[in-house]
């Protein structure tokens, strides 16, 4: 009788290595994934472990183009923020990896899909909502859930003791306290020395970004052109004039230049979806550079209205399900039209200034869309705008606050 294949999301570390072996164990066939979402990796290195231990196969796929382009670029569009303050990076990558997973699975005739997530997580949720989206029928093995094998191997000694007496190789690099993921928009830190929220984060565990205190003296001005709230140039304005106009070379070329200025780091703790706190490290360097621009230039072009709406509904909700790993959905397919749709007058040309971890807008314009006039606005000429009308307007909005006002007189109660 033919053996049950698995496909498990493999990433050559210690955990994932264990977990490939113990499926073996269990009498599994397994197919091994990793998905090249930008991490500085050994991905050939990684293969050959994984080929080493019994793995049937080891797929890798490069998803760097989908995941910038189909991932980050709405983010951007949208504004995308979770809790005011945290980009969503790794979120981000979850969808791209999950669709991609599956269709290693389908192609290798896989009836089940695993991965490594621990049982506390957001990651574990939003893998499994777009495995079953993805492929209704699929069956998931999620080791850190099951009794059998957490009893089993309780922490990194008892993995380690396992590694070794089933033959799994294993670096004799020092495991670092904490634990860490990278995609091409951040890197994220969590767990270990970071589970106490007092704890300042050690100055060598940033990865990306330079600290700002020690980041070039000299600022550094750039330009970012958009086009229905898409990025399609970047111009460097030091040292001569360089384009970029691919949207891959955009953004990566945005993570060098923000990296290099200590920009986008954050520390917080936020509200996982299963509801747990959680305290997180994260760098996001070019996402915020790119956001910061496209925030700006929608001041100049956006309809106050539209944009009220898209802030109020849309941000929030779409953020959310990212976060939530929900991408998958009717209500994410919805939100995404409703985000392209707010994006069409969003053409025009952001230069920022960047100097130790600040990002400053210092121009915007936009030859296409007129809703700022710099005539009307000016307090030097009237240029068609009649202040007497003004007066008109302030005693309409003033007549339900008069109303407010009487009944509270009428009451004796200060305001």
């Amino acid at each position: 009788m033919a053996k049950e294949k698995v496909c498990l999301a493999y990433s050559g570390g210690l955990d994932t290595s264990c977990i490939l072996a113990w499926l073996i164990e269990k009498g599994y066939d397994v197919v091994c994934f990793m998905a090249d979402v930008g991490q500085e990796e050994d991905f050939e290195a990684a293969k050959s472990k994984a080929l080493a231990i019994g793995a049937l196969s080891c797929h890798i796929t490069d998803l760097r183009r989908p995941f910038i382009t189909e991932l980050c670029t709405p983010a951007i569009q949208c504004n995308a923020i979770y809790e005011n303050v945290y980009l969503l990076g790794t979120s981000l990558a979850r969808p791209i990896i999950a669709r991609a997973q599956i269709a290693v699975a389908r192609s290798e005739g896989c009836a089940y899909v695993s991965h490594g997530c621990t049982g506390k997580g957001n990651d574990q949720v939003r893998f499994e909502l777009g495995f079953y989206a993805l492929q209704p029928d699929i069956k998931v093995i999620a080791p850190w859930r099951d009794p059998e094998f957490y009893t089993r191997f309780p922490g990194r000694q008892a993995l380690l003791e396992y590694a070794a007496a089933v033959g799994v190789p294993v670096s004799q690099t020092k495991s670092k306290p904490w634990s860490m993921d990278e995609n091409a928009a951040h890197c994220s830190y969590e767990a270990g020395i970071l589970e106490d929220p007092a704890v300042e984060p050690p100055k060598d565990m940033w990865k990306l970004t330079v600290d700002p205190v020690a980041a070039p003296e000299t600022p550094e001005d750039v330009q970012i052109e958009f086009k229905a709230g898409v990025a399609v140039k970047m111009t460097l304005l030091n040292d001569g004039k360089k384009d970029f106009t691919d949207p891959v070379d955009i953004f990566l070329n945005a993570n060098t230049l923000a990296r290099k200025h200590g920009v986008g780091r954050i520390d917080i703790v936020e509200n996982r979806f299963i509801g747990l706190k959680s305290r997180g490290c994260y760098e996001t360097p070019g996402l915020t550079l790119l956001r910061t621009a496209h925030i700006d230039l929608e001041g100049l072009v956006m309809d106050r209205e539209v944009r009220a709406l898209r802030d109020t509904f849309v941000t929030p909700a779409f953020s959310k399900v990212l976060y939530n790993g929900l991408w998958f959905s009717p209500e994410r397919e919805f939100l995404s039209k409703s985000v392209e749709a707010s994006q069409g007058a969003v053409n025009g040309t952001v230069r920022l200034r960047i100097y130790k971890g600040a990002v400053g807008v210092v121009g915007r314009w936009s030859e296409t869309e007129k809703l700022y006039d710099e005539k009307e606005s000016s307090m030097d000429e009237q240029g068609g705008f009649e202040p007497v009308d003004a007066g008109g307007f302030i005693k309409v909005q003033a007549i339900r606050l008069r109303k407010f006002g009487e009944a509270k007189l009428a009451k004796g109660e200060e305001m």
